[in-house]
C-alpha cells in the first residue's frame, strides 16, 4: 500500500459556494492528492476538507488551497458559530497507512507551516504532536480569544508564532498546524435551546466547567450552539483520541443528560470522515446491550448508523464517509479490490505475482466462507431452531478466519515484491552488499511468515468446523465437504510457499523452526480434514 497521510484543513468559509469550490479545486488539481470530502456548514461558516496522499502531496495540496483562500477569504468580515482565529483556521496531518508514523506527520506540519508563513507571510502556530511548548499542545488554548483578540495576542512575546510574522494580518488572522490522531468531529442534535445544549457540553467535555470541575470524558472538547438552518441546537463535539473516548459513549451520555433536564436528543451527525473502528465499536456496544447476533461488517455499520441517528441531518453513506472505505477505493492496485475475473486473469498473466501464496490465501478464505455459510443456513431456520445457540457460538470464529485471510491475498504479493526490491538494491561496495543482504534476508523471512500465518489462520477453523459437520444443515453437506477440502488445500498451498522460500533464508535457527512448524500445520490440516469429511459422510 502507498504511504498515505490524511490532511483536514478547516477554512473559515461555509456559505459562499464559489469560494468553497475554488479551494476544493486547488486540492483536486494537485498531483498525487485525492480530495475525499468537502463538508460546509452555513451556521458555523466553516468548511472541513479531507484530502489524502503521500506526505509530499498533501503538504503541496494544503498549500495550494491556502493560497486560493488567501485571495478569497476576508476574516475581518467573518461571523459564525464555530471558534476560529484564521481563514485557514487549522490544518492537521494524520497518519493513515501503517507505515506512516506520527513523526512523519509532524514533519509534514513543520514543512507546511514554514512554507505557508514564507509564501503568504502569515502567522503560523504548531499544535498537537508538533507543538514546541506544552501550553501549545491543545488547539483551544492557542485559539483562545479567537480572531477578535488575535491582534493583542500577537503582541505578547509568550504567543510569538512558530513561523511567520508577529504582526496581525486582518484578512487572514493566523493558522494552527500540527500532527494529531484521528479527530472525530461529531454533533449531537438537541430539541432544546443553545443554552441547554451548552449545559450538556460543559458536563461531558474534559475541561468541564472550569478549575476543579472536570467533565466526564477525557480527550473531548465540546460547546453548545444553535443551528439555524435545522431549527435545533447541537452539542458540538471533538473527540481527539479514540483510545480514550468513543462516539457511542458520548452519544449515550448526551441522551442521559438531556433526559435529566427534560429535553430530547434526536440523532447525531459526523462532520467529515470517520474511522471504521469508531462505528464498529459502537455497533459492538449495541450488539452486547441488546443481545443481537450480527457479524457482517455492513450490517454492523447499519446498526451503528441507526442507533446513533447518523442520518438525522442528511443520509449517512458509509462508502463516502468512512475513511478506510474511501482510501480502499482510491487504491485499485489491491488484489482484493479486483473483480473475480480480473483476479483470475492476473494470476494467469505472465508475471510472478500474484502467485501460489495469494491463491492459497484465496482458497483458504473461500473454505472459511463456505463453512460460515453453512452456519448461516442453519441459524434462524425454524427447522433448526434448537441449534441457534450452537450456531451463535460456531459461526463467529469461522467468519473471523474468513475476514483475516482476505488481506493475506495481497500480503503475499507484497512480500514477494519487497524481496524483489531488495534484490535490486545497489551492491557495488562492501557496505552496500551488506545492507542488501540484510534487506533480502528480512524480506525473505517475511515471505515465509505470510504463508505461515495463512496456515495458522486456516487451522483455527477445524475445531468449530468439526462441530458444524455434526450439527450443520444437512442440505449443505456438499458445501461443507468443499469447504473442508478448500481449507486443507489452503494449508497445502501455504506449506509449499514456506518450503520454497526457506532455502533463501540465511538464519539456520529460523529455518529449522519454520520447517517444523509448517510440517506440523500441514499434518494438523490433513488429519482434521479427514475427520470432518468422515463426520459429514456418515450423516444422512
Amino acid at each position: 500500500m502507498a504511504r498515505i497521510v490524511e490532511c483536514v484543513p478547516n477554512f473559515s468559509e461555509g456559505r459562499n459556494k464559489q469560494i468553497i469550490d475554488a479551494i476544493a479545486a486547488a486540492a483536486s488539481n494537485t498531483d498525487g492528492c485525492t480530495l475525499l470530502d468537502v463538508d460546509p456548514g452555513p451556521s458555523t461558516n466553516r468548511t472541513v476538507y479531507t484530502l489524502v496522499g503521500s506526505p509530499e502531496a498533501v503538504v503541496e495540496g494544503a498549500l495550494n488551497m491556502a493560497k486560493v483562500a488567501f485571495k478569497l477569504i476576508d476574516m475581518s468580515k467573518h461571523h459564525g458559530e464555530h471558534p476560529r482565529f484564521g481563514a485557514l483556521d487549522v490544518c492537521p496531518f494524520i497518519p493513515v497507512s501503517p507505515d506512516i508514523t506520527m513523526d512523519d506527520c509532524v514533519v509534514c506540519a513543520k514543512q507546511f507551516g514554514e512554507r505557508l508563513a514564507k509564501e503568504i507571510n502569515v502567522p503560523v502556530y504548531l499544535y498537537g504532536f508538533a507543538a514546541q511548548e506544552e501550553k501549545r499542545k491543545k488547539l483551544p488554548t492557542i485559539r483562545a480569544g479567537e480572531y477578535e483578540k488575535l491582534a493583542d495576542k500577537l503582541k505578547d512575546s509568550e504567543w510569538k508564532p512558530d513561523f511567520g510574522p508577529s504582526e496581525f494580518v486582518p484578512s487572514w488572522g493566523a493558522t494552527a498546524t500540527g500532527g494529531r490522531k484521528f479527530l472525530i468531529a461529531y454533533n449531537v442534535n438537541v430539541l432544546g435551546t443553545k443554552e441547554q445544549s451548552h449545559r450538556i457540553a460543559l458536563d461531558i467535555r474534559e475541561k468541564g466547567r472550569g478549575e476543579g470541575k472536570p467533565g466526564k470524558f477525557k480527550e473531548v472538547q465540546a460547546i453548545g450552539w444553535w443551528l439555524e438552518e435545522a431549527n435545533l441546537a447541537q452539542v458540538s463535539i471533538n473527540l481527539t483520541d479514540m483510545d480514550q473516548t468513543l462516539v457511542h459513549q458520548v452519544y449515550e451520555e448526551c441522551k442521559k443528560q438531556a433526559e435529566a433536564i427534560n429535553i430530547a436528543v434526536c440523532g447525531s451527525e459526523i462532520v467529515g470522515l470517520v474511522p471504521l473502528r469508531a462505528l464498529l465499536e459502537a455497533a459492538e456496544y449495541y450488539i452486547q446491550k441488546e443481545n443481537l447476533f450480527i457479524l457482517e461488517e455492513d450490517q454492523k455499520i447499519k446498526l451503528a448508523v441507526n442507533r446513533l441517528g447518523l442520518s438525522s441531518m442528511s443520509p449517512f453513506k458509509p462508502e463516502d464517509r468512512i475513511i478506510e472505505y474511501r482510501v480502499r477505493q482510491s487504491d485499485p492496485k489491491l488484489l482484493i479490490n479486483h473483480t473475480l475475473k480480473d483476479f483470475i486473469l492476473s494470476v494467469g498473466a505472465r508475471t510472478s505475482a500474484p502467485g501460489g501464496g495469494s491463491v492459497a490465501a484465496t482458497v483458504g478464505a473461500l473454505g472459511a466462507g463456505l463453512s460460515t455459510m453453512v452456519g448461516w443456513m442453519t441459524y434462524g431456520n425454524r427447522k433448526f431452531e434448537a441449534l441457534d445457540d450452537t450456531m451463535r457460538r460456531l459461526i463467529p470464529p469461522l467468519h473471523q478466519a474468513m475476514n483475516s485471510l482476505i488481506p493475506m491475498i495481497d500480503a503475499d504479493s507484497e512480500a514477494f515484491n519487497k524481496y524483489m526490491a531488495a534484490m535490486r538494491m545497489p551492491k557495488e561496495t562492501e557496505e552496500q552488499q551488506k545492507i542488501r543482504a540484510e534487506c533480502m534476508d528480512t524480506a525473505m523471512k517475511n515471505a515465509v511468515m505470510v504463508p505461515m500465518t495463512v496456515a495458522q489462520t486456516v487451522n483455527t477453523c477445524w475445531t468449530p468446523l468439526k462441530e458444524m459437520a455434526v450439527h450443520g444443515n444437512i442440505n449443505c453437506k456438499s458445501d461443507l465437504q468443499v469447504g473442508a477440502r478448500s481449507l486443507e488445500l489452503g494449508v497445502w498451498g501455504a506449506y509449499y510457499n514456506v518450503m520454497i522460500n526457506l532455502p533463501s533464508v540465511e538464519d539456520a535457527e529460523f529455518k529449522e523452526k519454520a520447517k517444523a512448524e509448517a510440517e506440523g500445520l500441514l499434518k494438523q490440516a490433513q488429519d482434521a480434514c479427514v475427520e470432518v469429511l468422515k463426520i459429514i459422510g456418515e450423516r444422512e
